[in-house]
């Protein structure tokens, strides 16, 4: 159970093993746990049960393995076969990951990039976030 701030801290605490990509590489995923550990003061309890992978997808390689019972990572990085997705994390102690889109002011093809970005926020674009697990917004 993954609903509440207190069920994360309590399945987190009953795992053995806890994978998750490595913040300190700059992993986007990695940071937000970290910082979640951090939110919950969980980080050096759970510490010897930690698992830094190089990425999501390798972090849900070692749950599909058995090699740790618990992972987390970005939705869309949770394809291997034999892993349960439990679902996003509690926003109020991992807040989701926006993206956000810009046209660079020395652009020589502003309208292109307008309306690559008009697209990409679109209702159909949004069919294919959500064929990889993304949310989109609208």
């Amino acid at each position: 159970d993954i609903s509440t701030p207190e069920a994360v801290t309590k399945t987190l605490r009953a795992a053995k093993a806890i994978a998750f990509p490595n913040g300190a590489t700059g992993a986007t995923a990695g940071v937000t746990f970290d910082a979640m550990l951090d939110k919950l003061s969980l980080g050096q309890e759970l510490a010897p049960k930690l698992k830094r992978a190089a990425g999501g997808a390798a972090a849900m390689a070692m749950v599909a393995k058995g090699d740790v019972d618990f992972g987390a990572t970005f939705l869309s990085e949770m394809t291997d076969p034999g892993i349960t997705i439990l679902g996003p994390l509690p926003a109020s102690i991992a807040p989701p990951t926006l993206e956000v889109a810009f046209v660079s002011a020395h652009t020589a093809h502003t309208q292109t990039a307008k309306d690559l970005i008009a697209f990409l926020s679109s209702a159909k674009a949004a069919e294919a976030y959500k064929a990889f697990h993304m949310i989109p917004l609208h």
